[in-house]
């Protein structure tokens, strides 16, 4: 049987794959499934066959991954989740750039991606010079050309936990908003999760994955609502955020993350009346190395 008569059953199959990937164990995975033993194993067995090669291997009754398995998981883990966030209008393309949007009772989300040239045309003198230092610096961390704008950076690492914070700067607009205190008890702990589901969060992520795997750039528009500081319930904030391929001077990767707060945000179904109630934090100095950001209300 050829791949192409496989394919009504694909999205079953990488579920069945998937859900036994994590588990290891038959049993659970039908549990979690809601399926039969007979069913998972048929789909595993499609899948080997049109794949040509073996997921699994059963030791001591136990399944165990594959090397072809554990290559063939990663883009499997992304197709379930680009088709169950689809699948609930989470997720798009305008203009060939990723749209990702949720919502959850009272807290909702928009995220949309934006050609990285935008950034010369900002009035963000802050994001101009840290892209300019990124590529003066080959995107080494410690190298002399990041010092002046290392401290309105975020620094990730991914672990097996997960991206975790490793470095807060101090003037970064994350301490602006949380305080420094929560910052730095958040370095080395595993990046909180939105409401919106596992599927929606893998979304999340896959930016990350991408400019870590690529070394490139990457520029968002992103509206959503977090707490601040010791405050009570969620406020809305909207914000550009670059984000940039990084290495440790270990030459371990890194994504490096700017976020500038400003209502000039693009994002397609976002009520313009629900930005004139952010308060809008601005970059207008950035000289020498210096930035600082002047708070108001917009209305």
């Amino acid at each position: 049987m050829n791949a192409q008569q496989h394919h009504p059953l694909l999205f079953e199959m990488i579920r069945s794959f998937t859900t036994l990937a994590r588990h290891l164990n038959l049993s659970h995975a039908v549990a979690e499934l809601n399926s039969t033993r007979q069913t998972v194993r048929r789909h595993i067995a499609q899948l080997e066959e049109a794949r040509g090669e073996a997921l699994f291997v059963v030791k001591d009754r136990r399944y165990e991954l594959t090397e072809a398995g554990l290559s063939a998981l990663p883009d499997a883990l992304d197709m379930q989740a680009r088709a169950s966030a689809w699948l609930r209008g989470q997720t798009g393309a305008n203009n060939n750039m990723q749209y990702l949007t949720a919502q959850e009772g009272e807290w909702d989300f928009f995220q949309q991606q934006q050609p990285v040239g935008q950034i010369w045309e900002y009035d963000d003198p802050l994001m101009r010079e840290t892209f300019r230092a990124w590529a003066m610096s080959a995107g080494q961390i410690e190298h002399p050309a990041f010092t002046h704008v290392r401290p309105y950076l975020i620094v990730y690492r991914h672990t097996a936990a997960g991206w975790i914070c490793v470095e807060f700067g101090e003037e970064s607009f994350y301490v602006q908003w949380f305080g420094l205190a929560m910052a730095r008890s958040s370095i080395g702990r595993p990046l909180g999760r939105m409401p919106g589901g596992e599927d929606f969060a893998r979304m999340l992520d896959q930016p990350f994955h991408d400019v870590e795997a690529s070394q490139s750039a990457r520029l968002d528009h992103i509206f959503t609502q977090v707490p601040r500081m010791e405050s009570v319930g969620l406020e809305p904030i909207a914000y550009r955020r670059l984000m940039l391929g990084g290495r440790f001077p270990d030459n371990s990767l890194a994504v490096l993350s700017l976020v500038t707060p400003t209502v000039e945000i693009d994002v397609p179904d976002l009520d313009p009346a629900r930005l004139a109630r952010v308060e809008n934090f601005a970059s207008v100095v950035f000289d020498a190395g210096e930035a600082k950001y002047e708070r108001f209300n917009v209305n």
